[in-house]
């Protein structure tokens, strides 16, 4: 192994600080390359959009050339979610504008990395006690976000005239969250059979992502702990024996004094 692939998979896969803030600053960049994929896709792609989206495109192709590069099982990890969704980004990025406008609401999919991502859930187990307490309701949070945002980006390319609003953008997130919270003001509606399939669609799986996040949010609070018995991963904070098995589990606890 090279030097260079030894520091690579060092800062992708490693526990030190620099490694840390490595994959902290990947997750930084993702946030601000789903803002931006957010900001830019009702707007025309002129030549200075296209180049530094394809500048964006760059820096997403070495990062996951690197993944693949270190990764141990890479027919694996093509078959990962956040991996198909970076190649279909990629794509996007490089095609347009070759191919019609209406693919920018793929870019979108970037967003699966924020939930995606199993070193940065570790570091974020270990770092925050936050996001320890509020796993499972911080990721249906997200799931929602970017549900969200691929439907109503969707909603703008497929279904919103923008010849016939002044705020195209506005109307198509107007009309998920109606859509998908059920509400139905009636103000907004699809007429094409298209439409009213998508619809349907935007209602069965937003009341789904509603409820997982009630779920996450009043269920009693869980801690993720593999019982060395049987293999339970989730037990009550304060759990001694694991319910399963009866197993004790020594789950770690910052304590009181």
């Amino acid at each position: 192994m090279s030097s260079f692939e030894k520091t690579v998979r060092s800062l992708y896969t490693g526990t030190s600080p620099r490694s840390v803030k490595f994959r902290y600053f990947l997750i930084f960049f993702d946030a601000v390359t789903i803002l931006f994929f957010i900001v830019t896709a009702p707007l025309p792609h002129g030549p200075g959009l296209v180049l530094f989206s394809r500048l964006v495109g760059v820096v997403i192709l070495l990062d996951v050339s690197a993944r693949l590069w270190i990764a141990e099982d890479r027919a694996f990890m093509l078959k990962q979610i956040y991996t198909i969704a970076d190649i279909i980004v990629i794509l996007s990025l490089f095609l347009d504008p070759f191919l019609t406008e209406s693919l920018a609401f793929l870019r979108i999919l970037r967003g699966l990395r924020l939930i995606h991502s199993y070193q940065l859930l570790q570091d974020f187990r270990r770092d925050s006690r936050f996001f320890r307490d509020h796993e499972d309701a911080v990721i249906a949070v997200i799931n929602l976000f970017v549900f969200v945002m691929v439907t109503a980006t969707a909603s703008l390319v497929f279904f919103i005239d923008p010849t016939q609003s002044e705020t195209p953008y506005i109307d198509a997130l107007y009309f998920t969250v109606a859509t998908l919270t059920t509400t139905g003001y009636g103000d907004i509606t699809m007429n094409t059979p298209g439409g009213k399939l998508f619809s349907v669609f935007v209602m069965v799986v937003g009341v789904a992502l509603f409820v997982r996040l009630a779920q996450a949010i009043f269920h009693p609070q869980k801690v993720k702990y593999k019982c060395p018995s049987c293999g339970l991963l989730k037990h009550d904070v304060d759990a001694v024996h694991c319910k399963h098995c009866g197993a004790i589990v020594n789950i770690e606890t910052e304590g009181s004094g």
